[in-house]
């Protein structure tokens, strides 16, 4: 187990450096998608249609990806299988370069998923048998952060690469994390707790399955309802970056001159969420962390409405931004502390990539009330969402033992 006082150990600090740098380059290579697709559309003369498949497919590459990775990652290690998912992801994404129709593009970001939703789970899973339980929490919003710091560096990549070369160069940089996967593998040891628990199996060539997630009534249960919360965050992260932009212009007749000042406001808020959602749920536990969070969200999508200026439709950015990404870190603390060592990776994976796949479908919901109805239509839709999320919440039993169970336990919540 790692240490209990606040000085980092080596294997600690190469950690949070390797997984938050992992989240941030694969982030960027998700917003390098959205910066570049126009240019796609328009190269390869595809249709709007075609063009939101992209997200689509990459989506589903994740929820395979995650599945397999997850389990992978169990069975053969955490350090290993967070390198081959780098590794996947970079070279997929590098592979862009040479896509000449709208198919070879489909089956590259396909892979990329597959990377992608993989590197997720086992990032995490490192960082919660790498670091004590009191600070899981804390030490998982600031990997989070990493992918934040993807999603800037994304923007002011693609606005130099897309003017100076095109789509294509701008994705052969994402090779780059192939060098990640160097100090991974030279740098990274697997915990004591993954090792201690391999040494304990009776039969080490036992194969890991999904459907441990759902062993007992109570386990499913608790695993579907993680499923609920987590397709609610997507869902809401999805709305939030794809259409307030938008509809600041439309709906509210303002000038978002600067789209990307909105988006570098709220990618702020997002980060500091983080690092205050990180230390609430560290000190009070997950009900607190989540009632909070969950409920300032549900109101503070309606404070978009209220925007008048562009100071105005800054702070309401970075406000929403704070309270509703601000959770995105704790969900994998939570999982990883109410699932046992041996299927810790394959339930992160399992459970936040099927909340990526349905819960990235909230763009077409959104575009559909758009279409039909009022601003204000949509924001009841995404506070009715954290409002069951929140409810939701409140009926995992386990919620309410993490705030007192030693980390020995945890096998024990997460299996009887």
């Amino acid at each position: 187990m790692a240490r209990t006082n606040h000085a980092l150990t080596t294997n600690q600090k190469w950690t949070i450096a390797s997984t938050s740098a992992g989240f941030a380059l694969e982030n960027m290579d998700v917003m390098f998608l959205s910066f570049a697709l126009s240019s796609i559309m328009a190269s390869l003369q595809i249709n709007g249609m075609q063009a939101g498949f992209i997200s689509s497919i990459t989506n589903l590459g994740m929820l395979v990806g995650g599945i397999l990775f997850g389990i992978i990652g169990d069975r053969v290690g955490r350090v290993k299988t967070f390198s081959y998912t780098v590794f996947i992801f970079a070279i997929a994404t590098a592979a862009m370069f040479w896509a000449q129709n709208i198919t070879m593009i489909y089956i590259f970001r396909f892979i990329a998923g597959i990377g992608a939703g993989g590197e997720y789970g086992v990032g995490i899973t490192l960082i919660a048998e790498n670091f004590d339980q009191r600070r899981i929490g804390t030490m998982t919003s600031i990997a989070a952060i990493g992918g934040q710091v993807g999603a800037v560096l994304a923007a002011v990549v693609a606005g130099f690469v897309l003017m100076t070369w095109g789509w294509r160069e701008l994705f052969l940089i994402g090779v780059v994390p192939v060098l990640l996967t160097y100090f991974i593998r030279r740098h990274l040891r697997e915990s004591d707790e993954f090792l201690a628990a391999k040494a304990a199996q009776k039969d080490p060539k036992k194969r890991v399955q999904v459907r441990r997630l759902f062993k007992t009534p109570r386990l499913a249960y608790q695993t579907l309802a993680l499923m609920v919360m987590v397709i609610v965050q997507i869902a809401g992260y999805f709305g939030l970056m794809n259409w307030l932009p938008s509809i600041m212009q439309k709906q509210l007749h303002l000038s978002v001159s600067g789209s990307s000042w909105w988006m570098i406001a709220t990618i702020v808020g997002m980060s500091i969420g983080m690092l205050v959602y990180g230390r609430i749920l560290d000190y009070f536990g997950p009900r607190w962390a989540f009632g909070i969070f969950l409920v300032a969200s549900a109101a503070s999508v309606f404070g978009i409405t209220l925007a008048y200026n562009q100071v105005t439709l800054l702070l309401a950015g970075a406000i929403l931004g704070f309270f509703s990404n601000g959770m995105f870190g704790g969900y994998g603390a939570v999982i990883s502390r109410l699932y046992p060592t041996e299927i810790r990776s394959t339930a992160n994976n399992v459970i936040v990539n099927t909340g990526r796949a349905i819960g990235g479908f909230s763009s077409v919901v959104i575009g559909f009330l758009l279409d039909h109805y009022s601003l204000i239509v949509v924001m009841i839709f995404l506070a009715g969402l954290y409002c069951l999320s929140f409810i939701v919440m409140f009926t995992i039993p386990g919620f309410k033992t993490l705030a007192t169970a030693p980390h020995k336990d945890l096998p024990t919540i997460a299996t009887k």
